[in-house]
């Protein structure tokens, strides 16, 4: 298992709009083959930050599956104008 670690950094202002649109990103990334589950959790501190914590079986099904499809593109559409730094994207494993 594989978790992908997004700190998005939204333009402030804009979080009840990019809320809204992750809406439907959200039902584009689930259906991907590999995902198992994935959460966006907003900042206390920082209200125009959230973490998008994503779980892959494999690191393929990420950067290879999701990020070389069409549905990249739509997720690509909805939510990259919001974000001012673009997220740094990072993945883990369990250590055990």
């Amino acid at each position: 298992m594989v978790t992908e670690h997004a700190l998005l950094s939204v333009i402030p202002g804009r979080e009840v709009e990019f809320e809204l649109a992750f809406t439907d990103a959200r039902a584009i990334i689930s259906s991907m083959p590999g995902c198992s589950s994935l959460t966006l959790s907003g900042s206390i501190e920082s209200p125009s930050t959230y973490l998008l914590l994503v779980e892959w079986e494999r690191l393929d099904d990420h950067t290879i599956g999701f990020r070389q499809s069409v549905h990249y593109q739509k997720w690509r559409a909805l939510l990259h104008h919001f974000y001012e730094p673009f997220p740094l994207v990072e993945h883990f494993q369990t250590v055990p």
